[in-house]
């Protein structure tokens, strides 16, 4: 299927993480003009370096706790392009902590960048669509973690549950000026800097995917594309899971007879 999306302007947190690379070299591979921001300014300066978007795409520095910050990157999008046509909510931390060890000022920090910066982003930056009569298409990247809770990441899962509420909220009360919301959720992916994983942690995610391999570029690429393009034109409100069967249930069989045939 062809995902032609030249001539559109897209709009990517978190772009200097591994999803959010992937994610911004699939927009600018279909055509699309991309802005990408980040907290981190190396992580842009390192993904301008490795991956040029071309003279109309920039990188946008924005402190996703902080609401100003927020509200200047959705200023600036505006300023340069009038409105975005697509936007993708992609910016997520999850800190790993017992519960017991879990301050209050990291679950406030857990809650500000996965629900509320995506909140707030949202509503600047579809206000400039309504206001540009732009049927554009919204993406919030959220996890299969969403539904079912895991050991010391219990403030990442419920931050992932009102994410995908918040995004059929929004698809509710957008529809009528044609913008499209919907959320996206990618399997496990490992290499993030910002939340390091242990080899054996890796490799025990690993072993409970059916499929049974991490989430790949063409895995996530492919379903944003799908997503953002006309080929969904009649999808709002929806959760597409491409996490290889790993957010359906354990493999484990508790039986000696361990496969079918």
């Amino acid at each position: 299927m062809n995902h032609d999306l030249r001539g559109r302007r897209a709009l990517v947190t978190g772009a200097g993480g591994v999803i959010g690379r992937w994610l911004v070299e699939t927009l600018h591979e279909a055509g699309a003009t991309v802005a990408a921001s980040d907290s981190r300014q190396q992580a842009l300066d390192e993904l301008a370096s490795d991956f040029p978007l071309g003279s109309d795409s920039f990188t946008v520095h924005a402190d996703l706790t902080d609401e100003a910050s927020i509200k200047q990157l959705a200023d600036i999008v505006a300023r340069r392009w009038g409105a975005a046509d697509i936007l993708v909510n992609n910016a997520g931390i999850y800190p790993s902590n017992f519960l017991l060890d879990t301050s209050t000022a990291e679950f406030d920090r857990v809650f500000a960048v996965n629900l509320r910066a995506p909140f707030i982003l949202t509503r600047e930056v579809a206000t400039a669509m309504v206001r540009q009569s732009v049927k554009g298409a919204i993406v919030n990247i959220s996890s299969g973690a969403s539904r079912a809770m895991r050991r010391t990441l219990a403030p990442y899962c419920p931050s992932k549950t009102a994410l995908d509420r918040l995004t059929k909220g929004f698809a509710l009360e957008l529809a009528e000026y044609g913008i499209r919301v919907n959320a996206l959720e990618p399997g496990f992916t490992a290499g993030s800097s910002v939340s390091p994983l242990t080899p054996a942690y890796v490799e025990s995610m690993i072993a409970h995917i059916p499929l049974a391999r991490p989430t790949s570029k063409p895995d996530v690429g492919q379903a944003l594309l799908y997503l953002v393009s006309d080929a969904s034109s009649f999808v709002t409100g929806a959760t597409l899971s491409v996490d290889g069967g790993g957010s359906i249930g354990p493999l484990a069989v508790h039986q000696e007879k361990k496969s079918a045939l």
